[in-house]
């Protein structure tokens, strides 16, 4: 799996950026032993809060692609996030624009990794935790960075989406 083309883009990117975990360490992609396609899953197979996964969500912004990296403890106010961006349509992304514009599948999406830069915002609620995990590019792979180190690599603007 470390082999599988979306995780080796992922570690390329989080290397490119000079990527670091909550320790100061440089951002290692690690493979779970199972899938984990949600927040809860991920944060049970870490031993970690459901809040610091760094869920990243697709959404399809008058037709464009928003990504929305959101604490896994709540879930985001499509509409209040739709009036603050000053969008007319904001939905969830189908499985084939995400995969068309990230590269990867959905319970798998990366910040990082994909084929072209994503207007991306960052949860604000993710500042309460030291250290946030996102998925690496499958399923099955997450890799640890902060909340500053998610508004840097992925250039994303901090936004209160609950």
């Amino acid at each position: 799996m470390q082999s599988h083309p979306n995780v080796q883009a992922v570690q390329r990117a989080l290397d490119e950026a000079g990527a670091h975990d909550g320790s100061g360490a440089a951002s290692q992609v690690h493979l779970l032993p199972e899938a984990a396609h949600t927040a809860a899953a991920a944060a049970g197979a870490l031993g970690v809060d459901v809040g610091a996964i760094a869920n990243s969500l697709v959404f399809e912004a008058d037709g464009a692609p928003l990504l929305v990296l959101t604490s896994g403890a709540h879930r985001v106010d499509t509409a209040g996030l739709a009036a603050s961006l000053g969008v007319t349509r904001l939905r969830r992304a189908s499985p084939d624009f995400v995969r068309e514009h990230t590269g990867q599948v959905i319970g798998g999406v990366s910040p990082v990794g994909h084929p072209g830069p994503l207007r991306t915002l960052v949860d604000t609620a993710l500042t309460g935790y030291d250290e946030v995990w996102a998925a690496g590019g499958v399923p099955q792979a997450v890799f640890p960075t902060t909340y500053a180190e998610l508004l840097r690599i992925t250039g994303g603007t901090a936004a209160e989406v609950a």
